[in-house]
């Protein structure tokens, strides 16, 4: 399995913490070099490891929050 490299360009928020200190966070970054995007994943304490998650361009956060802005 090759190395996956990230840069976090911009930490923008902390959705939640566990108890073991994991939390899941919206960031900007690079991934592998490429073009920043938005993820939304969990995060051990200091970015030293981290789940599952997804990635967001630009158009897709915008479209996001226009979709959740419709939920009361």
């Amino acid at each position: 399995m090759s190395e996956i490299k990230y840069d976090i360009i911009r930490e923008v928020g902390i959705l939640s913490e566990n108890a073991k200190g994991w939390r899941k966070e919206i960031n900007l970054i690079s991934w592998n070099g490429g073009s920043p995007k938005y993820d939304l994943r969990d995060w051990s304490p200091g970015h030293e490891k981290m789940g599952k998650g997804t990635t967001l361009t630009e158009d897709e956060i915008k479209k996001l929050k226009v979709i959740l802005s419709t939920i009361e």
